[in-house]
């Protein structure tokens, strides 16, 4: 059957914004100029300056901003790079993409963020080996990155925050993407900020890291055909860039109304009977990529929401060390029982801006049946 309320529409988003996205893509096309050219130099300049940092840098996807990122920092075959397995998979595939050992710490069980105090055992473990560490700022809430980069600090390590999921979430009054030595953003047409196709961004205030990823995501070229060190092909075209130019225009007001669509939610939702709504930690501001509830029952309620008519999601259905590319191929040096039992619970519900409040308050009612059947059923 067809969906009556998808979980995400980014063809919404596109029509919210038409006239303003139909004119800049017409802007490209006649302008001749289709890669590298004035629209990503803008769109990085005014990302940049959103963000609060100094340099960024347009690349082919939020992968390739990960996988750039660990390079500039020569993380390599050897090394070892502390991150978490729930996430998407994109975060490990980056890491194993350099060549390095992706270290697996557990989440924290609240907000499915990585957990600072499993950090410190990992280095202890791998001593010596540990060459970054990529905490992701899962659903739009920033992990303690105050806290990871001074342990960082302590140990000389880098940090790559993964903001695929986190355009403009914010930590004690500064945007998440500031805080490491880079950053790493995706522009996946379902994010905050997305396209109408794939792209990503590299963030960091740091000139001499900004110049390498710009060398490395073409070629390693210093000037144009000249390779000065080994490089990947991996531009932002202009297309996409133009359409972010549109989109990073409304971020700020798409935003908030994912936060009104939460709250409108978490007061709908009746709570008990195992049913865990999502919680913001301080000092976070949560931008609400996703709405996550949790349930032993999940897979019923899902179910149940199907028939229904309404669309939900699993971020994540299988921990990344458990899926079949992973198993088996690097130690996991302490229990990841938060992670696992997240994989087993979590619901990512219908969430994007043009979403009605009224859809709101049916997917609540929903649910609120779903949960009111199972506890006359008991």
């Amino acid at each position: 059957m067809s969906l009556l309320i998808p979980q995400s529409s980014p063809l919404a988003s596109y029509l919210a914004h038409q006239d303003e996205i139909d004119r800049a893509i017409r802007r490209v096309l006649e302008s001749g100029r289709y890669i590298l050219g004035p629209e990503v130099s803008s769109f990085e300049h005014e990302l940049a300056d959103y963000l609060g940092c100094l340099h960024a840098v347009g690349v082919a996807s939020g992968t390739d901003a990960l996988y750039l990122a660990l390079r500039a920092c020569d993380v390599g075959p050897g090394d070892a790079v502390i991150t978490v397995s729930h996430t998407a998979v994109a975060t490990v595939a980056a890491i194993d993409m350099c060549g390095a050992t992706p270290v697996f710490v557990d989440i924290e069980p609240l907000t499915f963020t990585i957990d600072v105090a499993e950090i410190e055992a990992a280095i202890t473990t791998y001593s010596g080996r540990i060459k970054a560490i990529v905490p992701v700022h899962l659903y739009g809430q920033p992990a303690r990155i105050t806290d990871i980069v001074d342990l960082a600090a302590q140990h000389g390590i880098s940090v790559i925050e993964d903001c695929a999921q986190a355009h403009g979430a914010v930590w004690q009054n500064r945007k998440a993407g500031t805080f490491g030595d880079l950053a790493a953003f995706s522009f996946y047409p379902t994010k905050n900020l997305g396209g109408l196709g794939d792209g990503g961004a590299v963030l960091t205030s740091n000139a001499a890291l900004a110049d390498r990823v710009r060398r490395l995501r073409e070629y390693g070229w210093a000037e144009r055909y000249i390779s000065q060190t080994p490089g990947h092909n991996s531009r932002l075209d202009e297309l996409q860039a133009a359409i972010l130019r549109v989109k990073l225009l409304h971020l700020d007001e798409d935003n908030s109304r994912r936060v009104h669509l939460a709250r409108c939610y978490s007061k709908a939702l009746a709570t008990g009977n195992g049913l865990k709504l999502p919680l913001t930690q301080a000092p976070a501001t949560h931008v609400y990529h996703q709405y996550v509830i949790r349930t032993t029952a999940r897979d019923s309620l899902r179910n149940y929401l199907q028939a229904a008519g309404t669309g939900t999601l699993v971020h994540y259905p299988v921990p990344v060390h458990q899926q079949p590319a992973y198993e088996g191929r690097f130690r996991i040096p302490m229990s990841l029982i938060q992670t696992e039992r997240a994989a087993r619970e979590v619901l990512s519900l219908p969430l994007f801006p043009e979403l009605q409040e009224d859809q709101v308050q049916t997917v609540a009612q929903q649910i609120n049946s779903w949960t009111l059947s199972r506890y006359v059923d008991t």
